[in-house]
């Protein structure tokens, strides 16, 4: 009978990482083909980048403003590193952050000029302080947990519960914990978007916010997973014992 929830087990986690896989993927040949239309049609798209350096996690980071005239899209990407004016960023090194720009109620070029100053500041500050709580979660993960990794990547093992803000991920190896910032979709003419931290381990994921204590929210996060396991364990030896009747009625007819 173990043999069987094993494989039952093993097919949902099959499936879960076909949907991870999928899921990426899409990711990707939406980014190639927004990369690819703008080259073939360099008239029709604009790119704005915008360095942040002096992070203490993520180090520096690029924001890219990408605009399509045809599409009518302003969208916001964020990469590793400093990326300057004329340089290749490929599709797998562009995170979608939803936190786009909007300058429609700019009453002419000097005043969107204004507005995009400020825009990119908010967002410029919402990755700051993102990043600067992240690095006292390192610090709270290191004390709790004992080894701790920082993964500088577009991808995570697991999917995140919100939109990633940013491409860094602190890793727990022993643990298989993740830990990275997300927000919610706005546009940042409304101010800086809500901002979380991000506690994920396998099937179990919970976003705490940015003044919470992250010592305590990492002990608390790790008590819920052990109570998802406890429940998951539970639920498959009733499962388990579900079938070994109906199986007894089987053997009896």
């Amino acid at each position: 009978m173990q043999d069987g929830a094993d494989a039952d087990r093993d097919r949902g986690a099959d499936r879960g990482r076909h949907a991870e896989r999928d899921r990426r993927v899409e990711h990707d040949r939406d980014a190639e083909e927004l990369l690819k239309r703008a080259l073939l049609d360099a008239a029709s798209a604009v790119s704005l980048s915008l360095p942040i350096g002096g992070l203490p996690v993520s180090d520096v980071v690029t924001v890219i403003f990408h605009a399509r005239r045809d599409l009518g899209t302003l969208q916001t990407y964020l990469t590793p590193g400093a990326i300057g004016a004329g340089s290749h960023v490929s599709a797998g090194d562009l995170l979608r952050v939803p936190c786009d720009l909007d300058l429609a109620d700019a009453a002419d070029r000097d005043d969107a000029e204004r507005l995009y100053g400020e825009q990119a500041r908010t967002l410029r500050d919402a990755v700051l302080g993102a990043d600067v709580v992240l690095a006292l979660w390192r610090e709270a993960l290191a004390g709790v947990l004992g080894s701790v990794v920082t993964q500088t990547s577009v991808e995570l093992q697991a999917p995140a519960p919100l939109p990633r803000l940013l491409p860094t991920a602190l890793v727990a190896p022993d643990s298989q914990m993740i830990v990275t910032p997300v927000c919610n979709a706005r546009t940042l003419a409304g101010g800086q978007p809500p901002v979380g931290i991000a506690c994920i381990q396998q099937e179990v994921a919970h976003v705490y916010q940015l003044a919470e204590d992250p010592e305590g929210c990492v002990i608390d996060f790790m008590e819920r997973s052990a109570r998802h396991a406890h429940a998951l364990a539970e639920q498959i030896a009733h499962q388990e014992a579900s079938v070994e009747r109906f199986l007894e009625l089987s053997d009896a007819a």
